[in-house]
């Protein structure tokens, strides 16, 4: 069944390939995850975060991330997201895009924290910011850049985080030419009121020409109203993950209870039960969900795998 809206109202990435698969312990094969990543995008979805260039050492989940982006079978008008940490992973994805087959949006990622940069990136910011910087040059507009801030409402370990150091930390991928920047609540600390507060401070410039992604975790159960509350205060992007999962990588540990991203088939069905249309594909929704569940072997986090949709949705 083709996806039933032309034209959504908000715009989803599945997050599941790459967010979530960093956080297993285990290795899922190629196929399997050539296999998800195609179903994501026949759901509908315009944007699939499909692999990262890690370094294999580090995060050997993605030790197979050319092999994975050659493999694939490509759908028109489909961002297909790949993570890079550094010039030399950008310099992967350069060689993968030369060859015919690599990724066509990469995301940056920053922290707005000191303490969670050199926790997460084992640099500072400053160098983290020049390590942006000279990958942006690298990349030599091929691809679609996405900047990721971490940590944007609340820090494991500084707690307190400055609207104001997030929102220069936009300008400042602004002026790079980074124009699609995710605020993300890493550990679970937005509230709905600290949301509409960050997104409404975006808009304060009108000049900016911003386009806003929520990316939110469910750590302490608050992730749908969250994501109700940045659509109310105008943003039209959202990162999710079937099953809700993903979080921080399996060798750097911070923080407690579930670290995963919001569930995918929650937020769907939550958004369509509104009356928000995202170009989803609702008939396999659920299949996915239980696909993505027999892949990493265990039950996971979706009510709607349990429940099923919403009835009653608009």
């Amino acid at each position: 069944m083709a996806a039933p809206y032309v034209t959504p109202d908000v715009i989803l990435c599945e997050c599941f390939a790459r967010d979530g698969l960093q956080h297993e312990p285990g290795f899922v094969p190629t196929a399997t995850k050539r296999a998800l990543v195609e179903r994501f995008a026949a759901l509908g979805f315009p944007r699939v975060e499909a692999t990262s260039y890690s370094n294999p050492k580090v995060v050997p989940q993605f030790s197979d991330a050319s092999p994975l982006l050659q493999s694939l079978e490509r759908r028109s008008g489909v961002f297909y997201k790949a993570t890079c940490a550094n010039v030399k992973a950008l310099e992967r994805a350069l060689a993968d895009l030369e060859a015919g087959y690599g990724a066509n949006e990469i995301s940056l990622l920053v922290s707005a924290t000191e303490s969670h940069t050199r926790t997460n990136l084992n640099r500072t910011r400053a160098e983290q910011w020049q390590n942006i910087a000279d990958m942006v040059a690298a990349a030599g507009g091929r691809f679609r850049l996405v900047g990721t801030i971490s940590v944007a409402f609340g820090c494991p370990f500084e707690v307190k985080v400055d609207a104001e150091t997030v929102v220069s930390d936009v300008d400042r991928f602004m002026g790079l030419g980074v124009e699609h920047v995710a605020l993300g609540d890493t550990t679970g600390m937005a509230t709905p009121a600290s949301v509409r507060h960050m997104f409404s401070l975006l808009k304060e410039n009108k000049e900016r020409r911003l386009v806003p992604i929520a990316h939110f975790h469910d750590t302490r159960g608050t992730g749908l109203v969250n994501y109700i509350a940045a659509y109310d205060a105008g943003v039209r992007h959202f990162d999710s993950s079937f099953g809700g999962v993903g979080g921080h990588p399996a060798k750097v540990k911070y923080g407690g209870g579930h670290t995963g991203n919001v569930c995918t088939e929650d937020l769907v069905s939550l958004f369509e039960s509104m009356g928000i249309a995202t170009g989803i594909d609702l008939d396999g929704l659920l299949a996915t969900a239980e696909l993505c569940e027999q892949t990493l072997g265990r039950e996971l986090h979706g009510r709607v795998t349990r429940a099923g949709l919403n009835p009653l949705r608009a």
